[in-house]
């Protein structure tokens, strides 16, 4: 076990743009008050928040391991070469005196390297940087490196599968650029606590704060297999990885048997070679959704006839969001709730731009009120194919729509507006400054929030996120809607042979296709007779399978009324009469812990109590949010009286006029009437006399989600 009180994981790879989410830091731990894994947007958020937690703990005399995953060391040589001294840690205060990481992470990290590229022979060792940086002595790619003579790669990196080299600084992998920063950082560190922390190998693992470096892959088959849970990988990585250590052997760990003079220098990866121990250690009991209270649907003592905004705001406090977190590609992400605030990645647009076709020149040249008269440089710009240069002072381009605007240019006047023979252009004035372009980030700013978390991922935000470089998006995982029809009466699929008594089972279709139109994971449970031992086989198995379940029938007090009296002697049942029509009972329940709407059995009373009760609900527990329809006032074109104490719910439809009209009838075993509707007529709880023309509330289906 552990010698420590607290074991922490730092995914140290933070966005050069700001962000939360996955490609941020996060920070996993596991001890004495395992917490959920933090997320922090830059470097120095993050060492702040850690130096938070070491102040806390050392107050309360505990031991912290603190593991990063960036190196701590160098292959053999280097660290002599560039400081004189073979010691990992001498680099480290080379590094602290040159590197400038503000707290934007905005840095200078490819400098540094040419810097230090220059203290070795041929060129190298470093390699990697953007295409625009102006830095001979960092190789854009690491075929061009020659004459340095240092390994690839570090001792301890053998043992990991997939390492990346210490020297690659940029695009995927790039462990050098994290490296470089970090140890800049955990140099503060060191000096902030002074002998109250060591860094293991090269001091040791005695002191009440230790850092430690490891590799986040270690444990990839756990990774896999849990990250649907988590809100990204990163997140999974630190915080299995934490647990992992903390109920690992760290003794046997900590004492590699490694030379000592290659520990000195280049460090050593916790827990590298030891994979399948690690994963031993790791304990990942099969992921359960929270459970409600046992009490969690009962009314108050004396509470008899229930109004239905009464009924609402009780099962609406009754539940809460039970789903788990899974990364989906953008691309499929439609109808999916968000599951945390989406940030942009890149501005939109990325870069400043035209709007239309014409030509471009710098406003400030322009002299009077025109007519003006410009030669045109060579070439031209179009989206895909920027322009090649500058455009001088007093000179035009010809530009296309969506080209970005190439330097010089801050004014485009629009095409038809002009005339040119090809060498100039000529337009007459005046012409405002900046006229028909975009600004970078005009429309969504890099780093800002563009889809906030509970959001119904539409057509329209996948495009959006697509736009702003997001290929995957986290997403809450679906609801699992299980739908279980019962009785004696019903039959599962029509048949020719029907006895009269016999009826089709008309709701579990309907239950199953609005589940799944409103983005849940429909399950069929089946149906069921009214046998006591196979509805309780039904609820058991849907215990296992779902995260709540709709049932249809049974649900009342009646002799046959099997689902009640199953749920009311070994679950936990509170039978709500609303003051509703139609639909008067609705049964709310707990079996295992598992909640279970039973609706009323016709279906006309099924469909009204769904979209009233189960669709907040449902949305609630999906992550999405509580949901309330949207009506609207129209005329009525129909006549009505109706009494006090309950709310009716009529079928309805609007007319060519606009007015509301009513289904034929009101019997609840009309279903044609649910086919016919395209809405409802919603009346309020007290008396009405309504005549034709006399406003009423129309909520259409959409509103409803159908």
């Amino acid at each position: 076990m552990s010698r420590f009180n607290h074991v922490l994981i730092v995914d140290w790879s933070a966005n050069s743009t700001p962000k939360r989410g996955a490609d941020s830091i996060w920070i996993g731990s596991a001890g004495t008050a395992r917490t959920a894994p933090e997320n922090h947007a830059t470097r120095h958020e993050a060492i702040a928040a850690l130096r938070t937690r070491l102040d806390s703990a050392l107050a309360a005399g505990e031991r912290v391991l603190v593991a990063f995953d960036i190196g701590f060391g160098y292959p053999r040589g280097f660290a002599a070469r560039l400081t004189g001294q073979p010691d990992a840690l001498a680099v480290w205060d080379w590094l602290a005196a040159r590197i400038t990481d503000d707290a934007r992470n905005r840095n200078n990290r490819f400098e540094v390297a040419a810097e230090i590229n220059r203290h070795f022979p041929g060129l190298g060792p470093f390699w990697g940087r953007p295409s625009g940086r102006d830095l001979p002595d960092l190789p854009e790619k690491g075929s061009l490196r020659h004459g340095v003579g240092l390994d690839e790669l570090r001792a301890t990196e053998t043992l990991c599968s997939g390492a990346h080299p210490m020297w690659k600084l940029y695009t995927t992998g790039s462990v050098g650029s994290q490296s470089l920063l970090g140890q800049a950082h955990l140099a503060g560190l060191r000096a902030a606590y002074g002998a109250q922390l060591s860094v293991w190998p090269m001091q040791g693992a005695d002191a009440p704060i230790v850092l430690a470096e490891t590799y986040l892959s270690l444990l990839n088959p756990a990774i896999r297999a849990a990250e649907q849970t988590y809100p990204c990988r990163d997140a999974a990585q630190v915080d299995l990885l934490a647990r992992a250590l903390h109920n690992a052997d760290l003794a046997a760990l900590l004492a590699p048997s490694a030379p000592p003079d290659v520990l000195r220098e280049e460090g050593w990866i916790l827990g590298a070679g030891a994979e399948s121990a690690l994963l031993a250690e790791l304990d990942t009991p099969d992921l359960v959704p929270p459970r409600l209270r046992d009490d969690c649907f009962a009314m108050p003592q004396g509470v008899n006839w229930v109004p239905v905004d009464t009924a609402l705001d009780r099962l609406r406090d009754a539940l809460h969001p039970v789903t788990c977190v899974e990364q989906v590609p953008t691309r499929a992400g439609g109808g999916r709730v968000l599951a945390q605030d989406a940030i942009a990645r890149r501005a939109n647009p990325p870069a400043a731009n035209s709007a239309v076709d014409g030509f471009g020149f710098a406003h400030a040249t322009l002299q009077g009120d025109g007519p003006y008269r410009l030669p045109l440089v060579a070439g031209r710009a179009a989206a895909g194919q920027p322009f090649g240069g500058a455009v001088p002072p007093g000179k035009a381009v010809r530009i296309l729509t969506g080209a970005i605007l190439p330097e010089g240019v801050d004014t485009v006047v629009l095409e038809e507006d002009c005339a040119s023979d090809g060498a100039r252009v000529a337009f007459d004035g005046p012409v405002k400054p900046r006229a028909n372009t975009r600004k970078a980030g005009e429309d969504v700013r890099a780093g800002g929030v563009f889809l906030s978390q509970g959001r119904r991922l539409a057509p329209p935000d996948l495009a959006l996120a697509t736009a702003l470089g997001l290929p995957q998006l986290p997403v809450f995982s679906r609801l699992r809607v299980g739908v279980l029809s019962t009785g004696d009466e019903v039959l599962d699929a029509p048949c020719a042979d029907a006895a009269d008594y016999q009826i089709f089972d008309a709701n579990r279709p309907m239950l199953l296709d609005i589940a799944r139109r409103w983005g849940h994971a429909p399950v069929d449970l089946g149906h069921a007779p009214d046998n006591p031992e196979l509805i309780r086989a039904a609820f058991d198995a849907a215990a296992t399978r779902c995260d709540v379940v709709l049932t249809s029938g049974g649900a009342s007090a009646g002799d046959e009324d099997h689902v009640a009296r199953l749920l009311r002697n070994e679950g936990q049942l509170s039978s709500w009469r609303i003051a509703l029509k139609p639909g008067r009972p609705l049964a709310l329940a707990l079996w295992q812990g598992l909640p279970v709407i039973g609706l009323p059995g016709n279906p006309v009373a099924a469909f009204v109590c769904t979209l009233i009760f189960a669709r907040p609900a449902l949305s609630l527990m999906a992550g999405s949010g509580w949901t309330t329809p949207q009506g609207f006032a129209v005329p009525a074109a129909f006549s009505k009286r109706k009494k006090p104490g309950r709310r009716e719910y009529l079928r309805a439809r609007l007319n060519a006029a606009g007015a509301a009209e009513v289904f034929m009838s009101e019997g609840s075993g009309r279903i044609s009437g649910l086919s016919w509707a395209e809405g409802l007529v919603e009346l309020s709880d007290g008396a009405a006399d309504i005549t034709p023309g006399q406003p009423v509330r129309y909520i259409p289906f959409s509103s409803f989600g159908l």
